[in-house]
């Protein structure tokens, strides 16, 4: 059989799956997969993230790593690298303080996981790059600072 024609049949059927478990009420595309409430996602401030995410009084935490560029040439796809030594580590927020929307991204850890995660965020220009862990009922933060170049010609 053509290799093309058994990729397309694949991702038909996988594709008609999808539509069944949609139509039969089991996957509903309306439902938010993040694990924070939407309005820490529309909040406008730190503060207002911080409140919204239900992290009260964070506290600073020399166990948290955040791997990103000192200098992001682009600010639409900024590499973050969050690492939590924190012990029961649940989740990992990422916040860029200066951006319209300041949470970027949120993660939740189940199962033991290791408290690590990679991604990319947009930023609008220079600022600070917050991490927030919560474990064992905690919230711990960490920060450092990106500058976003324009045009590659400084910040």
């Amino acid at each position: 059989m053509n290799a093309l024609r058994r990729n397309v049949l694949k991702s038909a059927a996988g594709a008609g799956t999808v539509a069944v478990a949609v139509a039969a009420g089991l996957l509903k595309p309306t439902m938010a997969l993040a694990s924070a409430p939407r309005s820490a996602y529309d909040a406008k401030n730190v503060g207002d993230v911080l409140k919204n995410m239900g992290a009260t009084a964070p506290v600073d935490s020399k166990d948290i790593t955040i791997k990103a560029p000192d200098i992001a040439e682009n600010g639409a796809v900024v590499p973050v690298e969050v690492t939590s030594g924190i012990a029961g580590t649940s989740s990992i927020a990422i916040i860029a303080e200066k951006n319209a929307s300041p949470l970027a991204a949120d993660f939740d850890l189940m199962g033991g996981a290791q408290g690590f995660i990679s991604t990319r965020i947009k930023m609008g220009q220079t600022s600070l790059i917050r991490a927030v862990v919560k474990a064992g009922g905690k919230t711990y933060t960490a920060a450092k600072e990106v500058k976003v170049t324009i045009g590659g010609c400084g910040g």
